[in-house]
């Protein structure tokens, strides 16, 4: 049909169709464009893509490997600073394992470090870590606290800061969940407590929101069988850094505490 209309016809049509801005002085057939250059890029693609999934892969074999192993804290604190499979550790200044009492009965796991953390090596030190601790002592909580009760400990997905405090890569979670889920293991918490989206998603395996799934008792499970542990409690909530950008959401992580501190009611 364009070929019947005039030029001038043909760049109206265009025009209407969104086409404004033309690339080339000389019209190009498209359909006469050798499809080698197609094939010389495409094979490198799949080639870079297929080393990365490998290299994901025998990571967390490794890692798996090395969770297993660890039969105490000291020992897995030691694995995961061995550990080389994940880049993210040459940026980073120090390793974030974590901070709280061990024997404490609530386990909270966040994302990963930010630059507070990385300089300290301790999770939840910066102006979100501030906040969190406002909130546990709201309900009667302290991370210092010397008994169990009235204590938390706290870690997180990652133990290695992401540059520029970038979301962490699903490459970079994957590889990591075996030294979470073992850490969760050794202390046998009776509570999870997943601080944001990306912990809740790594940890319950799902792909829900954290507004869905926030205030909702849920059952973590270790997704990686070799790891051993059992089911825990798990109390989805909004991560403190997400709050102090969106003060309005406070009343809802208010409600999530109170569901913590009667959770035995």
């Amino acid at each position: 049909m364009a070929a019947q209309q005039s030029p001038a016809q043909i760049l109206d049509w265009y025009v209407m169709h969104g086409v404004d801005i033309a690339l080339e002085t000389v019209p190009q057939n498209r359909f006469t464009k050798p499809v080698e250059i197609v094939r010389e890029v495409a094979p490198a693609l799949n080639l870079s893509a297929a080393a990365e999934i490998k290299g994901t892969a025998i990571a967390k074999v490794e890692a798996v490997a090395l969770a297993r192993a660890a039969q105490t804290l000291d020992e897995l604190k030691s694995a995961i600073a061995a550990f080389d499979g994940l880049a993210i550790r040459k940026t980073a200044t120090n390793m974030v394992f974590s901070d709280g009492n061990a024997q404490a009965k609530i386990m909270i796991v966040g994302e990963a470090p930010g630059a507070d953390e990385d300089k300290q090596g301790k999770p939840f030190v910066g102006l979100s870590g501030q906040l969190l601790d406002r909130m546990l002592a709201c309900i009667g909580l302290d991370r210092a606290a010397e008994d169990p009760a009235k204590a938390v400990y706290i870690a997180n997905i990652l133990n290695w800061r992401p540059p520029g405090n970038r979301t962490p890569s699903t490459a970079e979670i994957e590889i990591s969940l075996p030294f979470i889920e073992r850490h969760i293991a050794l202390i046998k918490p009776d509570v999870v407590v997943c601080m944001g989206g990306i912990a809740t998603k790594a940890l319950l395996g799902t792909e829900e929101g954290i507004t869905k799934l926030r205030g909702k008792w849920q059952t973590y499970a270790p997704l990686t069988a070799e790891i051993g542990g059992v089911p825990v409690r798990c109390l989805p909530t909004f991560h403190p850094s997400f709050l102090l950008r969106t003060p309005a959401r406070k009343r809802d992580a208010w409600t999530d505490l109170l569901l913590l501190a009667n959770r035995d009611a």
